[in-house]
C-alpha cells in the first residue's frame, strides 16, 4: 500500500503523488522517516531536506518550516516556503549567500541582523542540498511527471 503525498506551501502545490514508498521528514525534534500505515500524528518542519521516496526515485525539496499532518495513507506537507531541489539555481543561491555574508560583516543592528541571519541560512541548506542530491541519487524532475 503506497503512500499519498501533498507538498504545498504557501503560494502552491509543489507536488502530489500517490506511489510514495517512503517519506523522510526534516521535523523539530530530527529527522523522521514515514512509511505506508505509521501512526497518525502532526508535527512542526524545521529548515531542511524532504524527501519523497518511490522506487529508485527520490524526489527533494528544500523546506523553511511549516507543518505536516501524517495519516497512515497520506502524508501532508504544508511549508510555510519551499523549493524542489530540481528548480534550484546554484549560482542565484551562492550570489545570495556571498550577498548575506557580506551584509552581516558590516554589522548590522537588531531586527537587520536576524533577517540576514535567516537568509544566510536559508542559503546554506539549499547549497548543502543541491550539493548531496545531486551525488548519485536519480533526482526525477517535476517536469518528467507531465509528459
Amino acid at each position: 500500500m503506497p503512500l499519498e503525498v501533498e507538498v504545498v506551501s504557501r503560494v502552491r502545490e509543489l507536488y502530489h503523488t500517490e506511489n510514495a514508498d517512503m517519506v523522510i521528514i526534516p521535523g523539530s525534534e530530527g529527522e523522521m522517516g514515514v512509511l505506508p500505515s505509521h501512526t497518525p500524528l502532526l508535527t512542526t518542519l524545521a529548515f531542511g531536506e524532504l524527501r519523497i521516496i518511490e522506487g529508485d526515485d527520490v524526489i527533494g525539496f528544500v523546506v523553511y518550516g511549516g507543518v505536516v499532518e501524517v495519516r497512515p495513507d497520506k502524508v501532508i506537507v504544508l511549508a510555510d516556503d519551499a523549493e524542489s531541489v530540481a528548480e534550484i539555481d546554484l549560482e542565484e543561491i551562492e550570489a545570495a549567500r556571498a550577498r548575506a555574508r557580506e551584509l552581516m560583516e558590516q554589522g548590522p543592528s537588531g531586527e537587520q541582523r536576524a533577517l540576514i541571519a535567516q537568509e544566510l541560512r536559508r542559503a546554506e541548506i539549499a547549497v548543502r542540498v543541491h550539493q548531496r542530491m545531486g551525488g548519485g541519487q536519480r533526482i526525477r524532475s517535476l517536469s518528467e511527471d507531465e509528459e
